[in-house]
């Protein structure tokens, strides 16, 4: 049988304990929205609860950083769909960085952490291994469904226009004797190492010819660290996500060599994962948070609800920034500079339900895991823990909760849009290499540039 055929899940013990240290060090590293759902119609339609779906419990703190890929959470909150499905009380709180989040995680809300939120991936699976947290403990994860799809691109500092950087590199050379020439390696950035833009801006490059790990300097920086980078020509390339593209394009920083959905459209971006212990604890408030998420994201989705979903994630208690800024990707409307054609799609930014080949984008497919999974491989991360494809497909055997995601979107009444199986099939992308997560052997074989 297919590894992605199934639809049961091993059980396993869950153990995830945070010491008070931890605790005394990191409690109150988040800022929080638990007020009243606000914004034009701000609550759904009452819709009562099954005696038998009642939540065990009302509360949940989940984590989120300002940008698009957290819209469903802030809606779900703001609109009053986690009310609508018994979760009176969640908590979603803004996170400073991704190590925060992974600290926060690893401590738990009740010693002043998180329940859980939005991930870069694999990180879920990796703070599940204890390969990314303090002293490696282990903290088993539940990933629940991707938040979205798309939302990304590789920018490139003005100083580069005109040197052939678009989705291809045209001019190797110019990349590759940087060093040579300028006295530095070509320095590309991501906010956070072995997850989501370390993967989209190490495709692009090595897709060109280009070695992430010999030719340039590959490192990680925060994100408004890495845009005066830009500006001062220290920093040559960033993997970065909306609404950045827009102010790097607009206030003349740099350009945008490419989104990822010229890369690899509708492509997995990131995702709800929860503690496990939570989840287990919790299985009926689990599927009413994920039932309050799908219902957020079909109302992200609606063109007719992107001018509000631009004002609630515009306020300062979210991203904290101007409508202007967040309008053109949540229109699909992308400037790219350097000679490129505009973008004036819906479909090229972020998605949130559905994309337009009628595939779930909520829906968690293993696929993708694995995809995460053979590409950390591919590049040697994580070599001690993670060593070959049977300990990925144990990790995603573990980890993914489609089952809950099932079970949710069932009981929700969306069982039109719920996936034959676990696999969306064979992956594309732009310089027409192939995944088939039936035999990631081959993809693997087939790259050109690895470090495996």
């Amino acid at each position: 049988m297919s590894h992605f055929s199934g639809l049961s899940r091993r059980k396993f013990l869950l153990t995830a304990g945070a010491s008070a240290a931890g605790a005394v060090l990191l409690k109150g590293c988040t800022t929080s929205s638990s007020g009243p759902a606000t914004g034009s119609g701000a609550s759904p339609a009452a819709s009562p609860v099954a005696a038998n779906d009642t939540p065990e419990v009302t509360k949940a703190v989940l984590g989120y950083l300002p940008i698009v890929e957290s819209a469903p959470l802030i809606i779900a909150k703001q609109k009053g769909f986690f009310d609508k499905y018994g979760m009176t009380d969640v908590t979603v709180a803004k996170q400073a960085n991704w190590a925060g989040a992974r600290d926060n995680v690893t401590i738990g809300s009740e010693a002043g952490g998180i329940d859980g939120g939005q991930w870069q991936m694999p990180m879920p699976h990796l703070i599940h291994e204890g390969i990314i947290t303090l002293n490696n403990q282990k903290v088993p994860m539940a990933v629940l469904c991707q938040l979205n799809t798309q939302g990304n691109g590789i920018a490139v500092a003005g100083l580069h226009q005109g040197k052939g950087m678009g989705l291809k590199i045209n001019d190797l050379d110019y990349v590759k004797s940087f060093q040579s020439k300028n006295g530095r390696k070509f320095k590309a950035a991501y906010t956070f190492p072995n997850a989501n833009q370390d993967f989209w801006i190490r495709y692009w490059f090595a897709a060109s010819g280009v070695d992430p790990d010999k030719d340039i300097e590959l490192l990680a920086v925060p994100p408004a660290e890495t845009v005066q980078g830009m500006r001062n020509g220290t920093m040559d390339a960033f993997s970065t996500g909306d609404p950045w593209p827009y102010r790097i394009v607009n206030d003349g920083i740099g350009f945008m060599a490419t989104l990822t959905h010229e890369m690899w459209k509708y492509h997995p971006e990131e995702y709800l994962a929860i503690r496990a212990d939570w989840v287990e604890k919790h299985p009926k408030a689990t599927k009413a948070i994920l039932k309050a998420v799908m219902e957020a994201q079909q109302w992200c989705d609606d063109p007719a609800n992107r001018e509000e979903l631009v004002t609630i994630c515009a306020g300062r208690e979210f991203f904290n920034t101007t409508n202007e800024i967040l309008t053109p990707p949540f229109k699909g409307t992308y400037k790219m500079g350097d000679g490129k054609s505009d973008f004036n799609d819906f479909n090229a930014g972020p998605l949130y339900w559905k994309d337009p080949n009628g595939d779930s984008i909520s829906y968690p497919y293993k696929s993708h895991d694995l995809w995460f999974l053979t590409e950390s491989l591919r590049w040697g991360f994580h070599k001690n823990a993670l060593t070959d494809l049977d300990v990925a497909k144990r990790i995603i055997d573990e980890v993914n909760r489609e089952d809950l995601w099932r079970e949710a979107a069932q009981e929700a009444g969306f069982t039109a849009d719920v996936p034959s199986g676990t696999s969306r099939g064979v992956e594309t992308f732009f310089d027409g290499v192939k995944f088939d997560p039936e035999n990631p052997e081959a993809y693997l074989k087939s790259l050109k540039i690895k470090a495996a």
